[in-house]
């Protein structure tokens, strides 16, 4: 398991209806505020301030395609050539970290390899480095390259 410590950050909110949103920086724009929502956006500052990737380089939410069914993933950070790097998919937290959730960003890794993959509830976190057809556990992220 990683150690992941949130950062503080001073998060924008609003409510519409009895529904409570939060203003995305990378995506410029109001999202839902849900349980994963949430996950997602402190670990988008976690890698941010703690571990400095570049805002630049990172993408929130995107379609990919997954021969012929649409998907999006959370959270990819390209490398310095602009090369996906580093994979991650948020769950809520309370959700366990399970098999079928690597399966999952596995399956992703097929649309777009990484060499690096992170599973987060917000609780725990797991990262892995893929070579070849092995992969191995990750005591901490990798820095920026």
């Amino acid at each position: 398991m990683l150690r992941i410590e949130f950062p503080e950050h001073p998060f924008r909110f609003k409510k519409v209806e009895e529904k409570e949103f939060i203003f995305d920086e990378f995506r410029k724009a109001w999202v839902r505020l849900t349980p994963e929502e949430w996950v997602r956006q402190n670990f988008l500052q976690y890698l941010l301030q703690r571990m400095q990737y570049p805002a630049s380089m990172i993408a929130v939410e995107r379609e990919l395609k997954l021969g012929e069914l649409k998907k999006r993933f959370d959270i990819l950070v390209y490398d310095r050539q602009h090369k996906p790097w580093l994979m991650v998919e948020c769950k809520a937290m309370g959700v366990p970290l399970e098999e079928a959730v690597l399966m999952q960003v596995l399956r992703y890794n097929i649309a777009i390899p990484v060499p690096y993959l992170v599973i987060t509830n917000g609780e725990f976190s797991a990262g892995f480095v893929k070579n070849e057809q092995t992969l191995n556990p990750l005591v901490e992220l990798p820095p920026f390259i």
